[in-house]
């Protein structure tokens, strides 16, 4: 085991890592932007080390600044968390390089899986079903890319290759607008992503997305934790998570977990992963996998009650699953809210003084979360200030304790979207579970 790791992250995710950490007797240092010194993981870190500015360009996202600083701490691995540069293969190559371990999939598997065309290429060689939509990548010959449409069939969606995060998309659902669709898709993917490569697909109308939690160790384990139902979203960012998906057979989820597994030996995976499906007429229509920990992954903790930091760290370390995929039985449900500092109507961020905090309790809470009374949340990164993660052994059950747990958080001094969740965790169509990607936009739509 490690004697000594790097936390190249911030907020919520690195006080997780630090946590897992310390359940492993092995030392941390933080490293934090000028804007991050009263982070709460920078305070309980055995090191810490300020890397640059608050710009994360010059702090959290400075490769150079990041091993030098697991160089002079004499650190022996780093923990990306995820964001930042957790899916960035040529750092995961750089820290390898430079003598240390990174605590991930290899670069090659980051790479492949982090360009739309190859990952659908390698899905369909090991058998994961995938969208309809275009082998390869679209060419430039516009008679091409409209008889490939009208094969599909409209809507149809095109999309960047090296896109992410709900960028470099759009939705055509007529012939005419599909060539000017093409033509703004390839410059917003050159200019955001420094990658004109496109693809299409057909678009599906009312799906649900769910996705399949995955282990694998260096010789050749592979386990699926199961699946999280993830479709309450808002412009492709989500909301509001949790395990299992409602209505998802005992049959699907075995179909699907050795698809995935399978996937993940044909490629020699290694590390924690997520393989992201949309799911519509009782089909799973593969579009992306997450070659990292997820945001989500508490729900699938509290089901299985496999602690998956620590697993990343110890498959790291080379050491094997101490678990087999029979041993894998899921318990109860559970249900994450993600917590922002955002005006819960309008979505503007609200960075400020945390002027009073409280965290509600009781039986199957769970609170992931870095700030504390006085804590500051800076205007630079991401609004995420926590997740309430709630498991009871039903839905219902999980509901109510949610529904509690929502009405016992205090967050003073800053706007919030706990009024949001409130709403939400009461609404009919998500208590009756099932809902699409698109309810909650057009929920909000109507409302506001």
């Amino acid at each position: 085991m490690f004697d000594k790791i790097l936390i190249a992250n911030r907020g919520e995710i690195a006080l997780r890592v630090l946590r897992a950490c310390r359940e492993l007797g092995i030392k941390t240092v933080a490293v934090h932007s000028e804007a991050d010194r009263d982070l709460k993981h920078v305070r309980l870190a055995d090191e810490s080390v300020c890397i640059g500015p608050a710009n994360s360009t010059e702090s959290y996202l400075n490769i150079p600044a990041i091993i030098s600083a697991a160089e002079v701490t004499d650190a022996e691995a780093i923990h990306p968390g995820y964001g930042f540069l957790s899916e960035n293969a040529d750092f995961a190559e750089r820290v390898e390089s430079s003598g240390f371990v990174f605590i991930g999939p290899r670069a090659e598997n980051i790479r492949q899986m982090g360009d739309k065309v190859a990952a659908k290429d390698a899905m369909k060689k090991a058998g994961v079903p995938c969208v309809p939509g275009s082998d390869g990548a679209l060419n430039q010959v516009l008679e091409d890319n409209l008889e490939l449409a009208r094969e599909i069939g409209y809507p149809v969606i095109i999309k960047a290759a090296g896109g992410g995060g709900g960028r470099g998309m759009r939705v055509v659902h007529a012939e005419g607008a599909l060539i000017n669709a093409i033509t703004l898709t390839r410059g917003e993917a050159q200019a955001a992503f420094g990658n004109p490569t496109l693809y299409m697909e057909k678009y599906l109308e009312r799906p649900r997305h769910i996705e399949f939690q995955v282990l694998a160790d260096q010789q050749g384990n592979v386990v699926s934790l199961g699946e999280r139902d993830c479709s309450m979203q808002r412009r492709h960012q989500k909301v509001i998570e949790e395990a299992p998906a409602p209505g998802i057979t005992e049959e699907e989820r075995r179909r699907m977990g050795e698809c995935v597994t399978r996937a993940c030996r044909d490629m020699n995976y290694r590390g924690a992963g997520t393989f992201e499906f949309l799911y519509e007429n009782g089909e799973f229509f593969f579009i992306e996998m997450n070659t990292r920990v997820q945001v989500e992954h508490p729900v699938t903790e509290m089901i299985t009650g496999i602690d998956i930091v620590c697993e990343q760290i110890r498959i790291a370390a080379g050491l094997p699953l101490s678990f087999t995929q029979d041993d894998i039985v899921l318990r109860g449900h559970a249900i994450e809210c993600r917590i922002n500092a955002e005006d819960p109507h309008k979505f503007t961020p609200s960075p400020g003084l945390i002027k009073q905090f409280h965290a509600p309790g009781g039986i199957g809470v769970r609170v992931d979360t870095h700030i504390y009374n006085n804590y500051f949340v800076p205007p630079y990164y991401d609004s995420m200030i926590g997740k309430l993660i709630i498991h009871g052994p039903d839905r219902e059950t999980a509901i109510a304790r949610m529904r509690g747990a929502l009405s016992e958080i205090v967050i003073e001094g800053i706007k919030h979207n706990i009024p949001l969740h409130k709403e939400l965790i009461n609404d009919a169509a998500f208590q009756a579970g099932g809902t699409d990607i698109h309810y909650l936009e057009k929920k909000l739509k109507q409302e506001f």
